[in-house]
């Protein structure tokens, strides 16, 4: 009986924190289990690789907001937040409509989820839609209500003179929210909410997600049952919630572009499912994020400064793996970011080998980037001074992690298909440590090889176009009239 050839993995001892068992329930055969190992978070303390790049000063805040056009007549910066005293996993520098003063900001952050009130994400740059993050407002069972926080959304409405009225996405099944009310929580009333619109999302809570991947990486690891595979990948609904995440971003982003109209986004606390739809929606409506520096400028803003929760969702430096706030969470917006990357894959700069590596060193702890949970931790521990930034590695060698076929369409707003039809699973993450896998050409050779193509065929068309400019302008002078105006030949490779 053939045998499979024995994989081989090289690691420090030092650099590994637990290794877990993983398979065995639905696997079958000889080798029904696998290992998964996890790194040390304290081992980005120790790591004194020095790159050219400074990845820490990929994202400056006010350099962000005025890219966008902030502030302006309707929209201000201010730095209530300086000490994080109004809300401790915000950042520091916010936007806020204009003629809320910062005395009434505190006001609207008693009546929010721990604090975060509506701040501005995103404004459109001929609307002036924006997209407004924040977390659930705190009505309770009583249905209390907050004429401060009423006033907020009427202010963040009035700011867009195109519409007269303002959605409210909160990312919740509908009675998750209703549940949320005995715990003092719950959603928007339409009837204290003028001309504010509510929908509800369907995307499930962080333990539905947790107990998906893991019936995910049961099927794909470490045997694959061919027969069943599309009936226990359906099984895993894994999915199913890609579709209803990248769903819900379409349709805020649809609001914003089509309907020129600002949206709410929130889901319980604001840190999870907010995030995913908040960066996603931006993803879709603006091209800089498609660029490899506006997508690290994106991941900062939107799940770094705003406070999602890596190290309870993804377990750094906490020996309790079972616990119950892991998730998925943040692997799902990469998912959903490749599955764009398969509808349009002329509109991003970036490949494959960049979502990966991002998702290898989220659980690699070899870098600073993605420790702790909020803007104040990572200033208080003196991660810039004491770590080094995953983006200063990835900045550092750019022509791994170039897509050779990216064309910039800086304006161009991309609509991608939320259907089960157009979805697929991540092979090439999922289950690329498969040892029955077959090993291809790595990916990133080929993107090279096609990349120097690309350039060498874009210095033969420059050539051209010099030597059909040079020849006019030499047949204009014999001919003794003056030179006619040629236009450059227009090309894209």
């Amino acid at each position: 009986m053939e045998r499979d050839p024995p994989f081989v993995l090289d690691a420090s001892l030092g650099v590994i924190n637990r290794v877990e068992k993983i398979g065995g329930a639905s696997s079958r055969g000889e080798n029904s289990y696998g290992l998964e190992i996890v790194c040390k978070p304290l081992f980005a303390f120790e790591y004194r690789e020095v790159f050219p790049d400074n990845g820490w000063k990929v994202y400056d805040p006010i350099l962000e907001y005025r890219r966008q056009g902030i502030p302006n007549e309707s929209w201000r910066i201010t730095k209530i937040n300086e000490r994080y005293e109004l809300c401790d996993t915000y950042p520091a520098i916010l936007v806020v409509p204009v003629n809320i003063p910062d005395e009434e900001l505190k006001k609207v952050a008693s009546f929010r989820s721990r604090g975060r009130i509506p701040v501005l994400s995103w404004i459109h740059p001929e609307s002036q839609a924006t997209i407004t993050r924040c977390s659930q407002p705190m009505v309770g069972v009583s249905g209390k209500r907050s004429k401060e926080d009423e006033k907020y959304l009427q202010s963040v409405m009035d700011s867009n003179a195109q519409s007269h009225k303002i959605f409210i996405f909160d990312a919740r099944p509908s009675v998750n929210a209703v549940a949320n009310k005995a715990k003092g929580g719950g959603y928007e009333s339409e009837d204290a909410y003028q001309n504010a619109e509510l929908v509800f999302l369907d995307i499930h809570n962080i333990h539905v997600m947790r107990e998906s991947l893991r019936k995910l990486k049961e099927i794909v690891y470490p045997n694959i049952e061919e027969t069943h595979w599309l009936s226990n990948l359906e099984s895993t609904h894994w999915l199913e919630h890609i579709k209803l995440i990248l769903a819900g971003a379409l349709r805020i982003a649809d609001k914003v572009e089509s309907g020129k109209t600002s949206v709410v986004v929130h889901c319980s606390d604001g840190w999870d499912r907010t995030a995913q739809l908040t960066s996603l929606s931006m993803l879709i409506l603006d091209g800089y994020y498609r660029t490899i520096r506006g997508f690290e400028v994106l991941v900062e803003k939107e799940w770094l400064s705003f406070g999602h929760r890596f190290q309870l969702r993804v377990g750094h430096g906490d020996k309790n793996h079972a616990d119950a706030d892991r998730s998925p969470v943040f692997l799902q917006f990469i998912d959903c970011v490749w599955q764009m990357t398969r509808q349009f894959p002329t509109a991003f700069e970036f490949n494959d080998c960049f979502l990966i590596i991002i998702l290898d060193h989220l659980y690699s702890c070899l870098f600073g980037t993605f420790l702790y949970s909020s803007e104040q931790q990572r200033v208080k521990e003196s991660l810039p001074k004491k770590t080094v930034s995953l983006w200063s590695y990835i900045n550092s060698q750019l022509e791994d992690f170039t897509n050779p076929l990216y064309v910039c369409y800086s304006n161009h707003v991309l609509y991608p298909v939320a259907s089960m039809r157009h979805l697929e699973l991540w092979v090439g993450y999922y289950i690329r440590w498969n040892p029955r896998m077959k090993s291809q050409e790595p990916v990133h050779s080929r993107y090279k090889e096609l990349l120097a193509k690309r350039a060498e065929l874009q210095k033969k068309v420059e050539e051209l176009q010099r030597e059909i400019t040079n020849r006019s302008t030499s047949s204009s002078e014999r001919a003794g009239s003056p030179a006619q105006c040629v236009t450059p030949v227009q090309t894209v490779v």
